[in-house]
């Protein structure tokens, strides 16, 4: 041995024929840079055969632990330095592999044995070890810099070698062990639903190890399932002793917080909300002015007014940003004494409000529009179905509380003209409607779905956002006009990758779309040539996919879905913290007071809001998903009919006709023959056969399995009952002319969506082995846009 290495005598007691210690290789590239293998045998003087390829090994053990780095042809190796060290917040993937999420670089792709370390949502220091057959950057943890959470929940598990607590996805590769005594002592049996709080975080070798604080076997699914999602996304759902103290600290409005305030208590101002509403944050009244013109008053509930800027109560409505919104459940951004009583504007009672006043023309112009402190009385408590009774003529479904006031009758009739004038003015503005449902599910007294039904959209829930729209409108022009400090809702046009493919999709179609550059006039165009299709709700939907998602921002670039140059959020203070900034910065403008400073900046608010309401939105459509797949795992084996809403490389996307519940059938279950994805007609082709699926067919499907870790539906096809007129082959349109004269069957066929229908200190126990974990086999698989 010729090279003076630091570590030379533990290399001699490890190996007869010793080659250079890692400390020493690294101090060598330190030294001398990128080298090749040949080149660092070369600077140790090594020539024997088995120390050469005995160093190879070593040089791929050491880029294995991110200690170098290999690129290049041919490959040379360096050390890893500070700067090839990145952060970023691990997302895992349910079978069992995950990323480094990265903000301004290709994510990380993370290995099982790398997902050993963190749990789902953990922020990492980690650097990139090489590139997989995929073109993907392997990435190393180096380091676990934040745990996202340190309480879960799963269902507690028992084998040979004792208890553990196994989760759900996301974080279903990290089982977690609990002592004997522990379980014992919480009376928790195995198949019971537990909260956990760990006690040592995992590691390559050993599981987690934790205690169990909390045995859950008085709650249904359903309320299992939110509590874990809550966890599981970081969403905080409880308030501090000092946010409730601040929120409980206020009264009933008194003279001196009305003083001051424009007093429009004698107005019939009405609140329009759903039937299980119970915060109404907007009032609405309206009355015709001379000429056909029209005034309109929105009210919305002065948040700003208990909320203080900086105080707890505001940091805690920082920090959530937005309320979240599960079937059946609410975790509020406001406490409720506030979001659902002082803020909420409730009949018969004074309440604080920031007013819209607006004035429009005959045809629906804005001429005019002032904003103001205000107290309000509202006159009723109304509800989309009663409103929507009232405008049927179904007098036996409308509340006095309408009919036996006039004031408030002649209101809501005012409304229902404006609101026609309206509608026509977002035609003429090309503003977007899409022909896609919009569900919501019904429990039964256990918790599980009874029942998944369409939500209808009736002419109070438009004239309700046409209103909203309006006061948002005039919102963001005032904030700009004054250049106040608020953020601004934007939705940007479509990417050209997007609008290529939609152009090509169109032409199918027959009509014209741009291939980068389209404007709201082209979206429409689709819209209103497809909307009366029976495949209307397919080819919406891809509509939809191509948009981009709308966000937050201090800079205003406009709302493309709804064709506004200039939008914001106002109407939803006591839910959304965007719009309660922008009552601060109109109140303070209005009353002449200074605007406030705030511990955060415009750019910190955009981000922080935007990344809630993508949280928000993720941990709402994980637990719809959760929900389905529980529900559909009862009707494994049962056929259902269903359209195609999805086509891609690996199969069908299929959403039931009955229950809007969506599945995959593979690409290996489409049928017997080879089929080829044609990505500009959007449909999946048979070479040998001419068989051809696309968007909008009806289908005839069975279901094959259900995975809750996947949170995916596999259908088997049995049958296509009826192309799309896209879709039609000369076959196909033969067999629909044979089943059109053909008499009609009775079918006993049901696709009916209805269900049959104190904590102890436990010894640490020894960390169990990484040995013993299994794995299910995973099931068959294939893998937002703007909110107004």
């Amino acid at each position: 041995m010729t090279w003076n290495d630091p570590n030379a005598q533990q290399e001699a007691q490890n190996y007869d024929n010793p080659i250079p210690s890692r400390v020493l290789i690294l101090q060598t590239l330190e030294e001398k840079g990128e080298l090749t293998h040949a080149e660092l045998a070369g600077a140790f003087d090594i020539d024997n055969p088995d120390q050469f390829d005995a160093l190879g090994n070593r040089l791929k053990a050491m880029t294995r632990d991110g200690q170098i780095n290999r690129a290049g042809r041919p490959v040379k190796f360096r050390a890893i330095t500070k700067h090839d060290v990145v952060s970023g917040t691990v997302s895992a993937h349910a079978k069992g592999f995950g990323f480094v999420v990265l903000d301004d670089m290709p994510d990380l792709f993370l290995q099982e044995k790398q997902m050993r370390w963190v749990f789902n949502g953990d922020v990492v220091d980690a650097i990139g070890t090489a590139t997989d057959n995929r073109g993907r950057t392997e990435g190393r943890i180096i380091e676990v810099t934040e745990r996202q959470q340190s309480q879960f929940i799963g269902k507690l598990q028992h084998d040979d070698e004792g208890y553990t607590v196994s989760l759900a996805s996301p974080n279903n590769h990290q089982p977690i062990t609990v002592a004997d005594d522990n379980v014992a002592a919480m009376n928790a049996k195995p198949g019971n639903p537990v909260k956990v709080d760990i006690i040592d975080w995992p590691n390559q070798h050993d599981f987690a190890t934790g205690k169990i604080v909390e045995v859950m076997v008085d709650e249904n699914d359903r309320e299992v399932i939110i509590e874990t999602t809550l966890l599981n996304y970081d969403i905080p759902h409880e308030f501090s002793s000092a946010v409730l103290k601040q929120a409980n600290s206020y009264t009933e409005p008194t003279a001196k917080e009305i003083k001051g305030r424009t007093d429009i208590r004698d107005l019939p101002m009405v609140t329009i909300d759903g039937e299980d509403s119970r915060d109404f944050d907007d009032a609405v009244y309206a009355e015709k002015r001379g000429g056909g013109n029209f005034r309109v008053v929105v009210a919305i509930a002065d948040v700003s007014h208990y909320v203080t800027p900086n105080s707890a109560l505001d940091h805690e409505a920082f920090e959530r940003g937005t309320s979240v919104y599960f079937p059946h459940h609410v975790v509020p951004m406001l406490p409720e004494v506030l979001s659902n009583g002082l803020c909420s504007l409730n009949p018969d009672v004074d309440r604080l409000c920031m007013v819209a006043d607006i004035k429009l023309s005959r045809a629906g112009n804005v001429t005019g529009y002032e904003f103001y402190p205000s107290v309000m009385h509202s006159k009723a408590r109304l509800t989309y179905n009663q409103v929507n009774a009232y405008f049927d003529g179904e007098s036996d479904n409308v509340p006095a509380s309408l009919t036996a006031q006039p004031e408030v009758k002649k209101s809501v009739d005012t409304m229902h003209q404006l609101y026609k004038v309206l509608v026509k003015k977002r035609e003429q503005r090309n503003a977007m409607e899409f022909e896609t449902p919009e569900t919501y599910i019904k429990f039964n007294e256990e918790g599980g779905i009874a029942a998944i039904v369409p939500r209808t959209r009736g002419d109070s829930h438009k004239l309700i956002e046409e209103l909203m729209l309006l006061a948002n409108t005039c919102a963001a022009n005032f904030a700009l006009k004054h250049e106040l400090p608020v953020l601004y809702r934007n939705h940007d046009k479509p990417d050209s990758e997007k609008s290529r493919v939609l152009h090509e999709y169109a032409k199918n179609l027959g009509i014209s779309f741009p291939q980068e550059n389209p404007t709201q006039a082209d979206y429409k165009r689709i819209i209103d040539a497809t909307r009366e299709r029976p495949d209307a709700i397919s080819i919406h939907s891809m509509l939809l996919r191509s948009m981009m998602q709308a966000n937050y921002a201090a800079d205003n670039i406009g709302h493309f879905g709804l064709a506004y140059d200039e939008y914001s959020h106002f109407t939803s203070p006591i839910r959304r913290y965007p719009d309660l900034m922008l009552h601060r910065a109109i109140k303070s403008k209005v009353t002449g007071q200074k605007q406030p400073q705030m511990d955060f900046t415009l750019e910190e608010a955009g981000q922080q809001t935007s990344d809630t309401e993508r949280r928000a939105e993720k941990a709402s459509r994980f637990v719809e998903g959760w929900l389905k797949c529980h529900y559909m795992k009862d009707h494994v084996g049962e056929d259902f009919e269903g359209v195609v809403t999805t086509v891609t490389s690996f199969g069908l996307f299929i959403t039931l006709k009955d229950l809007f519940i969506d599945g995959l059938v593979h690409i290996s279950n489409v049928g017997q023959d080879y089929f080829v994805y044609d990505e500009k007609q959007q449909q999946l082709i048979g070479k040998d056969k001419g068989l051809v699926f696309g968007l909008g067919d009806l289908v005839q499907v069975k279901v094959a399995a259900v995975n809750m870790d996947l949170l995916q539906i596999d259908f088997e096809l049995l049958e296509k009952l009826q192309s799309s007129a896209l879709n039609m082959t000369r076959k196909d349109a033969k067999q629909t002319a044979a089943k059109q004269a053909a008499p009609k069957k009775a079918t006993n066929a049901s696709t009916n969506a209805s269900t049959n229908a104190n904590e102890s200190t436990s010894a640490k126990k020894p960390a169990r082995r990484r040995g013993g974990r299994s794995k299910a086999k995973p099931q068959a698989t294939g893998s937002d846009n703007s909110n107004n």
